[in-house]
């Protein structure tokens, strides 16, 4: 029997490395999306790593301020995307603001994809009493727009950007949630389930190794997506004055601090409009090259 189990084993462990290579190289060949994922990295490496080079090879600072300077167009006297109202250099502070948008983005799209997943998977596979309780908890949460909670919240009390993050997922797991579960409930009805059921497998099991595999494609998919709509909505929440607070730049408050100073400065409005705009589209074009790349059906009609 041992023999074989492992020889069970060892098949599931090559079919699944098989399954992911060929996902590998469809998203390879994909060359949309490779690209938007090759823009995403540079775009995060350039936010963490190039800020203090760039300040020390320009002799720039993104605080220093001077008002002498205010306005300065793109490419003169070392400011290469010029300056803002208070002459201080964009190309640093879009930097600066790069890694607090990112980091809202990808710290709390991680944080919403576990709390949704572990819930839908656990509303799915068990029903009963924790499905009851954990759907009631879904319709009430969903009864309210999580932006206008999140607004009412920051007008009573400005947080951090960390309790920023912390309040942008514990508001925004709720449509993965529901997303996990329907596909939990259908999944666990198929044949291998069942079967692995009849063998003695344990829940722990059931789900870690057979359920959950099949959600990869769905969850990367989600996260993706989740991702780029954090961005617009950190910058939204930048436009109604409750997002991150100045003097702490994002690409969201440098957008709306803009908008006061569009005459005197338009590149002030164009820069991190740009960098908005792009990383939405990179995280959503990603998120769907991974789906295709993902997808046991569209990697069979890719070989045909």
């Amino acid at each position: 029997m041992s023999t074989v189990a492992n020889i069970n084993d060892d098949t599931k462990e090559t079919r699944a490395r098989s399954l992911w290579q060929d996902a590998v190289k469809h998203f390879v060949r994909d060359r949309l999306t490779l690209i938007a994922f090759i823009v995403l990295v540079l775009m995060t490496l350039a936010c963490y790593l190039a800020p203090p080079v760039l300040e020390d090879l320009l002799d720039v600072d993104a605080t220093r301020t001077n008002t002498p300077a205010s306005f300065t167009a793109p490419g003169v006297d070392r400011h290469v995307l010029g300056t803002d109202h208070l002459g201080r250099d964009q190309l640093i502070r879009l930097l600066y603001g790069g890694r607090v948008s990112l980091a809202v983005a990808y710290t709390s799209s991680i944080m919403i994809i576990f709390i949704g997943v572990s819930l839908g998977l656990l509303a799915g596979f068990y029903g009963g009493l924790v499905d009851d309780t954990i759907t009631w908890l879904v319709n009430t949460l969903s009864s309210v727009p999580s932006t206008l909670l999140y607004i009412v919240i920051a007008a009573i009390w400005q947080p951090p950007v960390e309790w920023m993050i912390i309040i942008l997922a514990l508001l925004g797991w709720v449509g993965t949630s529901r997303l996990v579960r329907a596909e939990v409930l259908s999944i666990k009805e198929r044949e291998y389930v069942l079967a692995a059921r009849a063998l003695g497998a344990s829940d722990f099991r059931l789900l870690v190794s057979h359920i959950f595999p099949n959600l990869m494609s769905i969850v990367i998919v989600t996260g993706s997506i989740i991702a780029g709509n954090l961005i617009l909505v950190e910058a939204g929440l930048s436009y109604l004055g409750v997002g991150v607070q100045p003097p702490t730049p994002t690409w969201g408050n440098m957008l709306t601090d803009s908008r006061t100073y569009f005459v005197q400065g338009v590149h002030l409005v164009i820069w991190p409009g740009i960098m908005i705009l792009i990383t939405v589209m990179c995280f959503y074009l990603v998120g769907d090259g991974l789906r295709d790349a993902l997808d046991p059906h569209q990697s069979r009609h890719s070989k045909a």
